[in-house]
């Protein structure tokens, strides 16, 4: 078995076979060509071949397999963006009167979506502190059909244990949103998950060009998860955004090892800043998750970080309108550093009170680390620091 970055270069790569091409042809065509009616039957009947590419694109294959080789999963199946994996991958696993326990720290737009989208439809869901497997296990109901998990999670950084999740709620069906770890940091699959997501908008692809989401777990799940999410709902990913994603992938590896390592120093520093009260990330001993994420990540803790100026709203907003170099976005895993002021932005819509129990200071900044020279980017935190005295 060849290793991540072999994998990330190669897999679902192969030269093509009509020209020798080494990148996978840009496959552009809505419809497909039958030889016979007996053809034309026989791909409808087995879902074999290309019938029409809301169903299956030859481009759009290839980045799924390369997606599956990287994650370790049997399938995937890409999306439009990572909301529309995330309800395809609910949607296909949920009924009227099921129940879903979710941690209580995710993305507000998947609490959106879980609260007012599924709810309409007659499905429970109750959040809880997933860094606590009594917490889980505690909520769980004769009707739970899935647990969905976020680790690390959005904008905390904190880490759900999975295999003590798995443990936990052996019957669920476990959902984990792993955009902040990617493949190259944590596999949820190996570790007890039933279903991975990512938002392919973000360091699998890299370069903030494309926005795009899939599906990696079993294949009888994933072609669940293709059915009702691709062929009947429509979010099919564009051969375009397949390719660019396909393209970002190659380069996972080196991304992530040189954003990681920044991160890492950068958070070291921020800690020990007079003008900084508090740094959220899992590779520091003080996060309260450090003993979890070195068991269950690998290769370095991820490009996110966290960290709460001093002084509180006006302090942390000073400080996001002073930096240069780093860019102020609410994406992350560009390869440029990307940065957010989440009481003004993201978390905006919740008062200080509900920010407070997220624990989501109003002063918190959440910063995806780019690629770029760490001295750099330490020297704008530091000037943008320096002003909020």
């Amino acid at each position: 078995m060849h290793r991540f970055d072999t994998l990330a270069v190669h897999a679902g790569d192969a030269p093509d076979p009509t020209s020798g091409a080494l990148d996978p042809p840009l496959v552009t065509s809505s419809a497909f060509a039958f030889e016979s009616a007996a053809d034309a039957a026989a791909r409808f009947r087995e879902g074999t071949g290309y019938v029409y590419s809301r169903w299956r694109n030859p481009t759009v294959d290839a980045l799924e397999a390369k997606l599956a080789a990287l994650e370790g999963a049997e399938g995937a199946v890409a999306l439009a963006s990572g909301m529309a994996a995330i309800h395809a991958a609910l949607t296909a696993s949920l009924a009227a009167g099921d129940h879903v326990v979710a941690s209580e720290r995710l993305y507000a737009e998947t609490v959106r979506l879980l609260v007012e989208h599924f709810g309409r439809f007659g499905v429970a869901v109750d959040f809880v502190d997933a860094t606590r497997a009594d917490a889980l296990a505690a909520a769980l109901r004769p009707s739970t059909r899935v647990v969905y998990l976020e680790t690390p999670a959005n904008p905390t950084l904190a880490i759900t244990d999975l295999a003590a999740a798995r443990a936990a709620a052996p019957a669920a069906t476990i959902v984990v949103d792993s955009t902040f770890a990617t493949p190259y940091h944590q596999r949820p699959l190996e570790l007890g998950a039933d279903l991975v997501i990512h938002s392919t908008t973000k360091f699998l692809s890299g370069h903030g060009d494309v926005v795009g989401g899939v599906v990696l777990g079993d294949a009888a799940r994933v072609e669940a998860v293709r059915r009702v999410g691709v062929r009947t709902a429509g979010a099919a990913p564009s051969p375009w955004a397949a390719m660019l994603v396909a393209r970002g992938l190659r380069t996972l590896g080196l991304r992530m090892q040189r954003a990681s390592a920044s991160a890492l120093e950068l958070a070291t520093r921020l800690e020990a800043h007079p003008a900084v009260e508090r740094v959220l990330y899992p590779g520091l001993p003080s996060h309260p998750d450090h003993a979890v994420a070195a068991r269950q990540m690998r290769g370095g803790f991820g490009a996110l970080l966290a960290f709460e100026v001093a002084g509180g709203r006006a302090a942390g907003a000073q400080c996001y309108d002073t930096l240069d170099v780093i860019t102020r976005a609410v994406s992350l895993g560009d390869v440029r550093s990307l940065i957010t002021h989440a009481a003004s932005t993201t978390h905006a819509s919740l008062t200080p009170a509900q920010r407070a129990a997220a624990g989501i200071g109003e002063g918190l900044l959440r910063l995806s680390v780019g690629i770029e020279d760490v001295e750099d980017l330490w020297a704008d935190l530091e000037q943008a620091l320096s002003s909020c005295g």
